[in-house]
């Protein structure tokens, strides 16, 4: 029996993976939860075999959820299943260990082949994103700039990118807020912006997110050049 865990933020998307696999007779779905933290906590109490993991999650999120997973519970495998299927987060979620990823949209057969072939320690990629994968190791990894972020700075963009202020970054990443500022300073050099505002609307052109989301902190894009400015510490 494939135990699994599903960690998504969407309640709905929850019950509908929860109603699929209670129709088979080798996947048992052992908890879900819509958190990263939630889903860190889960896997080291229970260590399910599979953890279905979504990237857009209140708190640290998918990618750093997985980071954490893979060091903490290495027999605890995780099929991302995400919407979020553009470069660079398949490859970044690779690199950091997850042993698949699937597209959000995908077939019932296709979820159900993904979690056996990752159960059984194969990986599994949907056919746009290993698509999307040789595309980008073919034009050599430049065609999106995202593609020159580090995975944390990465997760730093997208919570930067929905309004999170540094002390919320600071306390979901386990870091202390000068390295937020030291984040921030990088991803806008890297990307060669100099606002929040330009960091969501290039994410947007190149498919990061879907569109711009309305700032959570009304002194968000005040505090942008204050605080890039505030330290260019390295991690």
């Amino acid at each position: 029996m494939i135990k699994i865990l599903i960690a998504d933020d969407h309640q709905l998307v929850r019950h509908g993976l929860k109603s699929l696999f209670k129709a088979t007779s080798d996947i048992e779905v052992i908890g879900d939860v819509g958190t990263g933290e939630e889903a860190i906590d889960f896997t080291k109490e229970h260590h399910p075999d599979v953890v279905l993991m979504d990237i857009r999650m209140p708190g640290i999120g998918g990618l750093e959820a997985t980071r954490k997973i893979v060091r903490s519970c290495p027999e605890s495998r995780i099929l991302v299943v995400s919407s979020c299927d553009v470069e660079p987060f398949p490859s970044i979620l690779l690199e950091v260990g997850a042993t698949g990823f699937l597209s959000k949209g995908g077939s019932d057969a296709e979820m159900l082949a993904a979690v056996r072939a990752v159960a059984s320690g194969e990986q599994y990629l949907s056919p746009n994103v290993a698509e999307a994968i040789n595309e980008r190791a073919q034009n050599g990894g430049n065609e999106s700039p995202f593609n020159a972020l580090s995975s944390k700075e990465l997760q730093a963009a997208l919570m930067l990118i929905s309004g999170k202020k540094n002390k919320h970054i600071a306390e979901s990443m386990y870091i202390d807020t000068k390295t937020v500022c030291s984040y921030r300073y990088r991803i806008y050099e890297k990307l060669h912006i100099t606002t929040d505002v330009e960091l969501a609307l290039l994410a947007v052109h190149y498919g990061i997110i879907d569109d711009v989301p309305m700032p959570a902190d009304d002194d968000v894009t005040s505090k942008n050049n204050t605080d890039v400015g505030a330290s260019t510490q390295k991690e």
